[in-house]
């Protein structure tokens, strides 16, 4: 579910190779390009540490520079005052529409806090266990366990190939919890016209003002409208023919209306 106009935002992106994993940097760089052009690509380690060697194999093939950092002091992670400098200095050059921040640290709150108030969209990219407080401070957030790469599928098996593809299952189904189902009902009720119907793409865009880590991969759909079509026992759907050939627009209404 893109931002509005994100093909031309331009992004400077800041990755923490102290919290985040480097096995999936292909699947996050795809995401970053569906939202912007990202027109600065760095990442932040102590490059002389054991733990860091994983990402240099990476940094190439994505064109990121990488950016030394020296831990001077034991137990404290210089990398987070390095890239909150760095980004600074990127606000006030006045050559961004937005930054993407990919770390699963609390530490990076107030920095999304203030590039926001200086009119700056932020997306945040981490893992699940990235605290609620970073979260919340961006416009978007994305976990990374629902990337393409993130998590190994095994390959079938020769004697498996012949197997239809599977659908959305039914425990995949349940996983869209009664706290998003309301959020989806109350969004739709805030923007239906006098009939009751509201524009897809728009219930998308304010679902995820309201909730900036919500993405129909959470719960095993690739997008947003097969999600909904999911929950045909509360809503309805209606695709109706624009203007271009081929493309329809699709409109939901909650059932009681």
């Amino acid at each position: 579910m893109p931002l509005s106009n994100s093909k031309d935002l331009k992004l400077a992106v800041l990755i923490d190779a102290d919290n985040v994993p480097y096995s999936n940097v292909k699947g996050m760089m795809e995401e970053i390009a569906k939202l912007g052009t990202p027109t600065t690509k760095r990442i932040y380690a102590d490059w002389t540490k054991p733990n860091a060697n994983g990402w240099k194999g990476v940094l190439l093939e994505h064109a990121i520079t990488p950016i030394q950092q020296y831990s001077y002091t034991v137990g404290k992670n210089s990398s987070d005052s390095a890239l909150i400098i760095d980004a600074m200095d990127l606000l006030y050059s006045g050559k961004l529409d937005g930054f993407c921040i990919v770390s699963s640290d609390s530490d990076f709150t107030r920095l999304a806090v203030r590039l926001r108030e200086s009119g700056m969209k932020v997306i945040g990219i981490g893992e699940k266990k990235t605290p609620n407080s970073f979260i919340v401070a961006c416009d978007r957030f994305i976990y990374i366990e629902v990337l393409d790469g993130a998590i190994q599928k095994k390959k079938p098996k020769a004697a498996d190939t012949k197997k239809p593809v599977e659908k959305p299952s039914d425990k995949a189904l349940h996983k869209i919890d009664k706290q998003t189902i309301e959020l989806i009902e109350d969004t739709i009720t805030d923007i239906e016209d006098d009939d009751g119907w509201a524009f897809l793409g728009d219930v998308g865009n304010l679902i995820v003002k309201k909730k900036p880590e919500f993405d129909p991969r959470n719960y095993g759909y690739p997008k947003l409208t097969p999600m909904l079509k999911s929950l045909t026992d509360i809503l309805e759907i209606d695709e109706r023919e624009s203007d271009k050939k081929g493309i329809k627009h699709v409109y939901v209404r909650l059932r009681f209306n």
